[in-house]
């Protein structure tokens, strides 16, 4: 089966990531439908889009946003999935809602997008964990290099945890500046990641 227009994918695992494992034992974070930080961000393409052609290809994971597997409440209170829903464990996905794909063991970013791994401050006596609008970047679409040090527009992050690192996705288009390494720069992982 194939799409006109979109990607048909399967989560990898369940729809939500909301379970940690304490002692052997299942523990479950999180039990909100609304709240979009739990919700699994990483798929399986089981179809790619008859119109056009793609670098993905079938088989592939990829980063998708965060309202392609989120349920949802209506007006009335009734429990909704999302407009991406087609069936049990199949969801359609357009180009712009996918971020990155992982071929042969490596993330790959898509074009428009890049990420960027937060560093630690300088000022030992700040209380803040990172340093804000600046990062290292991780992963690239080709617009700046993977390992520079640049800056980005307040509120164009969005986070995202890859591989047990916490990274943000930004627009490319929102990266300002390049900075020259100081030789200070310590790249940040909270530990909960």
């Amino acid at each position: 089966m194939q799409a006109l227009h979109d990607y048909i994918i399967k989560p990898k695992g369940e729809r939500y990531n909301n379970t940690v494992e304490v002692d052997g034992k299942s523990l479950i974070v999180n039990a909100e439908v609304f709240n979009h930080q739990h919700v699994n961000r990483e798929a399986k393409i089981l179809a790619l889009p008859a119109s056009h052609s793609s670098e993905l290809s079938v088989g592939d994971t990829v980063l998708v946003h965060h309202n392609v597997f989120r349920r949802w409440h209506n007006m009335l209170g009734e429990e909704k999935n999302s407009r991406s829903y087609f069936e049990e464990g199949k969801y359609f996905v357009n180009q712009d809602q996918i971020f990155a794909y992982k071929k042969n063991n490596n993330w790959k970013s898509l074009e428009g997008y890049c990420f960027i791994k937060p560093i630690k401050p300088i000022d030992q006596f700040s209380l803040d964990k990172e340093r804000p609008l600046i990062g290292v970047v991780k992963y690239s679409d080709g617009t700046v290099d993977v390992g520079d040090l640049v800056g980005f527009k307040p509120s164009s992050e969005y986070e995202f945890i890859l591989d047990n690192e916490r990274l943000y996705r930004v627009f490319s288009k929102f990266i300002t500046i390049k900075y020259e390494y100081q030789g200070d720069e310590e790249e940040y992982n909270p530990s909960w990641a």
